[in-house]
């Protein structure tokens, strides 16, 4: 777990599973003996590291912020010989602050994986299944660096409020260095016409305690189209600053439970839901996954 390998003979994609490496290696993610245990060990190793090396083409940007999708069993992060910290959680991302040791010219990554359940026991959930009889570990989720200049945004989250037609959105921004006011200008198209749909522009003030800031605004959108199953109508919204942009898609739609009658009410109707759920996870253990 805590010696770097001297040499990685091996491939992997990303996203995906440490059996799906070339060459193989000998059974990873063992089967269990015992399907309700709570504990369940790789008798053969301990972790599993990824390398990757990356270019930096110029200086280094003010911000760089390293996000890994999600991994099991628990995460540790080294860039350029420098850790950049740990998360233990396999099923929710993990945010790395990679300023401090990138580099301008080549860099070089290198992502831990512990190799089994056992490696995060009491730090957080394993998932385990009673159903499942191996767990596989691997980078099951996208790999991304994000270079930008201060402030950096880092979430953008949209509220649909079909009733005004319009969108209520709250954006957090981190700074680098002394913080100054900000002015962001926020855009909603169409996703499949891009076609303006509603605009706005928001100053946002400099923190005055700590480095990182929010910003709400309300933008009335034009000819609102809500989202159902039968009518998939998507939205893009991109806010753009003075040093980073950010853009995510997103449908106008109300989904809620009616108290009364107990029935589900998408946009304010009652709605039948119709299938079941899919337990993902446990059909990792399929090798036609």
């Amino acid at each position: 777990l805590d010696k770097v390998p001297a040499q990685f003979g091996r491939s992997v994609p990303v996203p995906g599973l440490v059996d799906m490496a070339t060459p193989a290696f000998v059974e990873p993610g063992p089967r269990v003996a015992d399907r309700e245990a709570d504990q369940q060990k790789d008798l053969r190793r301990d972790a599993f590291w990824y390398r990757r090396t990356f270019q930096i083409d110029g200086p280094a940007p003010a911000a760089a912020r390293l996000k890994i999708g999600k991994a099991m069993f628990g995460t540790r992060v080294y860039l350029n010989g420098q850790l950049l910290g740990d998360h233990a959680p396999s099923f929710t991302p993990g945010y790395f602050d990679a300023r401090a040791a990138l580099k301008s010219g080549t860099n070089t990554l290198i992502v831990r994986v512990g190799a089994d359940r056992d490696a995060i026991s009491g730090l957080a959930e394993s998932a385990h299944d009673g159903e499942k009889v191996r767990y596989i570990p691997g980078i099951f989720d996208s790999v991304e660096l994000k270079l930008s200049g201060t402030p950096q945004i880092l979430n953008v989250q949209v509220a649909p409020k079909i009733e005004e037609q319009a969108a209520s959105v709250h954006v957090w921004l981190r700074y680098t260095g002394m913080p100054v006011p900000e002015k962001l200008h926020v855009t909603i198209r169409e996703t499949s016409t891009r076609q303006t749909a509603g605009e706005a522009d928001i100053e946002v003030p400099s923190p005055t305690d700590g480095n990182e800031q929010t910003a709400m605004m309300q933008i009335h959108i034009r000819h609102c189209r809500l989202w159902s199953p039968e009518d998939p109508f998507l939205y893009e919204i991109e806010v753009r600053g003075s040093a980073d942009s950010f853009k995510t898609r997103f449908g106008m739609r109300s989904f809620r439970f009616d108290p009364s009658t107990g029935r589900a009410m998408l946009n304010g109707r009652p709605y039948y839901l119709r299938g079941s759920n899919v337990t993902l996870y446990r059909f990792f253990e399929d090798p036609q996954r």
